[in-house]
């Protein structure tokens, strides 16, 4: 695996590394040691699926609050997203800056999502699926977002989302605390 430093504090890009024969390849998606070795989270202990059957399928901005703040690890297994992530750590040298990666089945990449990230992503084809492994269960009233297109963080989304929930889509701006 290839650990990618994104330009927010503890943010990465998780490539692999694939060895190739006649068959294929085969490539480490996750490794303990490797995480550790980085200084990351690795006890994960949920994981989920989100399957969106339309393209420009917008969910987020999501995050849980302390004492039930997690890390995420996000991999599209299907299709393809343009993923977000918002650093809304006000002690943070990255505060209210974001950074978008494009995930997709194709591309195999997983993105590290820290504590204290607010998270989105609208799908660019239909049928895409993500798959989700986190550093604890959610916890419905921990369970926070802020509005995708809030002023405060000027996201450049790639398209006009069509698909979205009413509780994604009338999120109040952000108030500058997690």
């Amino acid at each position: 695996m290839r650990f990618v430093s994104l330009p927010l504090a503890g943010a990465f890009l998780i490539e692999l590394e694939p060895i190739r024969d006649e068959r294929g390849f085969f490539a480490r998606a996750f490794a303990v040691d490797e995480f550790a070795q980085h200084g990351l989270v690795h006890d994960f202990v949920q994981a989920g699926i989100a399957f969106n059957p339309r393209a420009r399928t917008l969910r987020g901005m999501h995050y849980q609050v302390a004492p039930h703040g997690e890390v995420k690890l996000i991999r599209c297994t299907a299709g393809a997203v343009y993923d977000v992530i918002v650093d809304i750590r006000s002690e943070s040298p990255t505060y209210q800056q974001w950074a978008s990666v494009e995930l997709s089945a194709e591309n195999r990449r997983t993105l590290y999502v820290p504590e204290g990230f607010a998270h989105g992503y609208v799908t660019l084809t239909d049928d895409a699926e993500l798959l989700y492994q986190m550093s604890v269960p959610h916890h419905a009233s921990s369970a926070r977002g802020v509005r995708w297109n809030d002023g405060a963080f000027d996201i450049s989304w790639p398209v006009e989302p069509a698909v979205i929930s009413e509780r994604d889509a009338n999120y109040a701006d952000f108030d500058g605390a997690p």
